[in-house]
């Protein structure tokens, strides 16, 4: 009898947590590893509903940040709490129930199927049924486009297909907290705009979305916050109307930038300044007459 309780509590649903509630937080993190500082100081909170564009030049920290938040790599200071406790007293079971992480690459080491990919996202509820396994699968692979693509083997799927198909294992979790370390790079247009509207959709929903991006452009068209790292240590933390500032992207890229509204959303547009080229310059270079 108390192995069969333990069994049901292992496979307990998680109780959502309401709009608002912060999911996850750090508080002082530093990161050191090889003699070198990766992240320090870094205090960031991600709240239910709430999608959160982690940006910076590259090295400033992004991906061992994420890589902090999910567990699989210790700080060397400083804490993160989960679900209101600290990261580290959870259990792997725990925190598969509680985030889902998608890293830049995933490799698969045998042919799986792109439905069997997708299903082992569904490893944390074994045991919940296979009728709503079935369900959610399915509206995953909807959602991310791969659905005709299910009996083909995992190796043979461009780095586009692929993308998606880990972006459906993710979903398929069904964890409040969603952790995507540039889930668009590989991506073109349409899917991109596809990706950036699940994830919109699940946060309205009530997920916490913390995904990493290096478009300034799309950070400020999908993201309620921006957190700017430079050197590990965040360099702002707020809405993409303030953090999008100008002055402040050109000292932590160190390049001259533009940052503009986009005449029909509004929404912020961040393009690196370059220079003018005079239509003689381009005539010439053309070949025009």
């Amino acid at each position: 009898m108390r192995h069969r309780r333990r069994w049901r509590d292992h496979h307990r649903p998680v109780d959502r947590a309401p709009a608002g509630t912060v999911l996850i937080e750090s508080r002082g993190l530093v990161v050191e590893r090889g003699g070198a500082t990766l992240l320090t100081g870094v205090d960031v909170s991600v709240r239910a509903g709430e999608i959160v564009a982690v940006v910076g030049p590259n090295g400033a920290g992004k991906s061992t940040m994420l890589q902090v938040f999910s567990g699989d790599d210790p700080p060397t200071a400083g804490e993160v709490v989960v679900g209101g406790a600290p990261l580290w007293s959870r259990s792997p079971a725990d925190l598969a129930r509680l985030r889902a992480v998608l890293p830049q690459q995933v490799a698969m080491a045998f042919p799986f199927t792109v439905d069997e990919v997708v299903r082992m996202g569904r490893a944390p509820w074994s045991g919940t049924g296979a009728a709503e396994d079935d369900a959610v699968v399915a509206a995953a692979l909807a959602d991310c486009d791969v659905g005709h693509l299910s009996t083909r083997p995992f190796p043979t799927l461009s780095g586009g297909e692929q993308a998606r198909v880990s972006l459906a294992r993710v979903l398929v979790q069904q964890t409040q907290l969603l952790l995507l370390d540039e889930p668009t790079a590989a991506l073109d247009l349409r899917h991109q705009e596809q990706v950036f509207g699940v994830v919109r959709r699940r946060a309205d929903a009530g997920d916490g979305v913390v995904v990493v991006l290096h478009d300034l452009t799309a950070a400020a068209a999908s993201a309620d916050r921006i957190v700017l790292l430079r050197h590990g240590a965040v360099a702002a933390d707020g809405p993409p109307h303030a953090v999008l500032d100008p002055d402040l992207l050109e000292r932590v890229y160190e390049h001259a930038v533009e940052v503009f509204p986009n005449p029909t959303t509004g929404a912020l547009t961040v393009v690196p300044r370059r220079p003018t080229r005079s239509p003689a310059t381009t005539a010439a270079r053309t070949g025009a007459r």
